[in-house]
């Protein structure tokens, strides 16, 4: 039995939108004819595709008809434009999953050099690595930047390299907290003075305080949920920071932060991409790859 593209293409809107008035107004028609299509393909397939909860939920074999929706819509338009077809100006759409940091940092420069000799249109979609997982699965994304190693079926995980966080505060923040003091900042300053975390599921300021001997609960934190802002407010004195270290040297160079001591930490990334054999995912896989090779700390 074949998959009817079509159908399929609908499946895929129904997942990535959550419910199927928002799928069926993306295509132009009404709710009750989405919800026929997606029947229409579970006939046809012999198996429940969706779960038709609110927000919706693909079931396994839902996502992988959505993965084959994803593929298809790419090599349909890849292939239109090799045999000179028009394509009414469209160009293809990519999603891209990818953690805050890396798209604070290197990412986009990677994305700008693919955009300067391809034509596709990149959805960049900025989610942790829980979520990143259910984007791939759901074929909401095609690739994605995580620290998971390993890639949900139907994709493939290539290393990219790490990236390195180094412990730092302003020197407003150390005349308030440990004005006493020289050198590395002890256990003492640290379990009063407060941090800085990105949000409440952060744990790597707290990992760090553990390697120094204390215990996070102790110490008060804030919350600032962006890369950029994040580094401002640790600049700016409203606590320390794990701060990149392509963010933090030339702070450091400028007397802007100070180095608080203690070991750096590193967190390997990794490129998950779909296996869909497509000329203009080989060619994004290739630039992320070498920019990465740039920009990350290597093995």
């Amino acid at each position: 039995m074949r998959i009817d593209p079509a159908l399929a293409e609908t499946l895929r809107l129904v997942g990535e939108e959550g419910t199927l008035e928002a799928a069926a107004r993306r295509q132009h028609m009404t709710p009750s004819a989405a919800s026929q299509r997606v029947k229409l393909l579970e006939q046809q397939l012999g198996q429940r595709l969706l779960v038709r909860t609110k927000p919706v939920r693909l079931t396994a074999p839902g996502e992988v008809v959505v993965r084959f929706a994803r593929g298809h819509a790419l090599l349909e338009h890849e292939a239109g434009a090799e045999l000179g077809l028009e394509t009414q100006g469209e160009q293809p759409r990519i999603g891209i999953a990818v953690n805050s940091d890396s798209l604070a940092t290197w990412f986009v420069p990677a994305l700008a050099d693919f955009a300067r000799e391809h034509d596709a249109q990149l959805e960049l979609q900025r989610e942790d690595q829980d979520e990143t997982a259910r984007l791939l699965t759901t074929g909401a994304a095609m690739a994605a930047v995580t620290s998971a190693p390993s890639a949900p079926p139907g994709y493939r995980s290539l290393p990219l390299g790490s990236i390195v966080y180094v412990a730092v505060a302003s020197p407003r923040w150390r005349a308030r907290w440990a004005r006493n003091t020289t050198g590395p900042v002890g256990p003492d300053v640290l379990a009063r003075a407060p941090r800085i975390d990105y949000d409440t599921s952060d744990d790597l300021q707290a990992a760090w305080l553990r390697r120094q001997g204390v215990d996070p609960s102790l110490a008060p934190r804030h919350l600032v949920p962006s890369t950029h802002e994040l580094a401002d407010a640790v600049v700016a004195g409203l606590g320390w920071g794990m701060l990149l270290t392509m963010q933090a040297e030339p702070l450091l160079a400028r007397g802007e932060l100070l180095a608080l001591g203690g070991d750096s930490v590193t967190s390997a990334l990794f490129w998950q991409v779909a296996k869909t054999p497509s000329a203009l995912l080989d060619a994004l896989t290739d630039t992320v790859l070498e920019t990465a090779r740039r920009e990350l700390q290597q093995p």
